[in-house]
């Protein structure tokens, strides 16, 4: 591959892209594949009217457009691939894309369209594929704090979750072979079976009740009082396990800032620009040195939490700690912000009156960092960065 196609290449997946709003291109196409998505469902819903129908070749010629659309996108997803796993080699990127969630949700957005093509029988089954296409939008969202809150409830609690419904499961079971034991000699047309009282027991306890089908009998009626009761309390399980989560999420992130122990700990921030090496990289594959910490990721103004799956891309400004310093031999590290007022502005440090204890290792100046020597000289807005191993009452009070 030659040198512009790739530069072409590359710059095709940084606008396909989703979260990088300081790319004009970039944006731009998320806004108009949302808009694309929303016209397709709009087609898929409004076709169901009768009023659709003056309108039929429009519509037809719509979703054939959005569908083009989404067919050029997912073949740009998988021809960039390489780019979203750099890790992997080239085929393996291209069949992790297809294989993952994201590939399979951009597949079944336009390929049941073509499949009537080839099986007309089955037209009526490929159309119910075309709910999947408002999954996009979940991709979307997903990028936000607000959605991942949730699936992280549902995921900490998905044991609980499960046993809830197994318990429904079971005790739907349980009702409706009491109930066709009870109802089928009197009622065989409407418990003709056991998944007569199954339909009966699943409208009974998630509290639906369509009334095509219920109890005659003394029996079955106050079977059915009973089972109605424990419905009630039974579909309320999930919902308070729910609920209980994102009490107890909350409450966590509060108690952990009541409860956590402030330290003197210094963040460092990275722009990630064009060369950088970070630039394209999953989280859980940046090779951080050893005791530093990526602790948040801002990306447009706003803050995205640092999961082994987020890719850091160019723009982003990555906030790196380090692990606490344990004063094991008395060394205390300040930093020290120079104002117009401050006396030692316009003095080199080697002519500074301070502590023979006391070193000045570094020092920021306008978002450039200065190892000093003795002949640094220390300017207004300067923040200096020194140690010192005891107390040292006479940097404080300049500082």
């Amino acid at each position: 591959m030659s040198e512009s196609v790739a530069k072409k290449k590359k710059r095709i997946f940084d606008i396909i892209q989703i979260g990088n709003r300081k790319d004009m291109p970039s944006t731009a196409f998320d806004i108009f594949i949302v808009v694309v998505i929303l016209v397709n469902l709009f087609i898929t819903i409004f076709d169901t009217f009768d009023e659709s129908a003056p309108y039929t070749d429009i519509l037809d010629r719509l979703e054939l457009v959005t569908i083009i659309i989404f067919t050029v996108e997912y073949i740009l997803r998988v021809w960039t691939a390489e780019y979203l796993y750099p890790k992997k080699d080239f085929w393996k990127a291209k069949l992790k894309f297809i294989f993952s969630f994201n590939g399979i949700v951009d597949l079944l957005t336009f390929f049941p369209y073509y499949l009537p093509f080839f099986f007309p029988a089955g037209a009526v089954a490929f159309r119910m594929l075309r709910v999947v296409r408002i999954f996009r939008l979940f991709r979307i969202n997903s990028q936000y704090d607000a959605f991942n809150v949730i699936l992280n409830v549902l995921n900490e609690k998905k044991n609980q979750l499960v046993s809830s419904i197994f318990l429904i499961v079971m005790l739907m079971i349980a009702s409706s072979l009491c109930m066709y034991s009870i109802e089928h000699n009197a009622q065989p047309e409407a418990f003709k079976n056991a998944f007569s009282g199954i339909w009966w027991s699943v409208s009974t306890l998630l509290t639906v009740g369509y009334g095509d089908i219920y109890p005659i009998t003394t029996l079955g009626k106050f079977m059915a009082i009973v089972i109605a009761f424990l419905g009630v309390g039974m579909v309320a399980i999930p919902t308070g396990i729910i609920s209980a989560g994102f009490v107890e999420h909350y409450s966590k992130i509060k108690q952990l800032a009541l409860s956590a122990e402030e330290n003197d700990i210094h963040f460092i921030t990275i722009l990630i620009g064009d060369n950088h090496n970070l630039k394209n990289v999953m989280v859980k594959d940046a090779n951080l040195p050893q005791g530093l910490i990526l602790a948040l990721i801002v990306r447009n103004g706003e803050v995205v939490v640092p999961k082994g799956d987020i890719k850091i891309l160019k723009g982003d400004r990555l906030v790196i700690g380090a692990e606490r310093y344990v004063d094991e031999v008395g060394v205390r590290l300040r930093e020290v912000l120079i104002k117009e007022e401050h006396p030692w502005v316009g003095i080199q440090i080697k002519d500074l009156d301070i502590s023979r204890l006391t070193t000045i290792v570094m020092i920021r100046r306008r978002n450039k960092t200065i190892i000093p020597t003795g002949q640094t000289m220390i300017k207004n807005g300067d923040v200096v960065t020194y140690y010192s191993k005891k107390q040292d009452s006479d940097v404080e009070g300049k500082g």
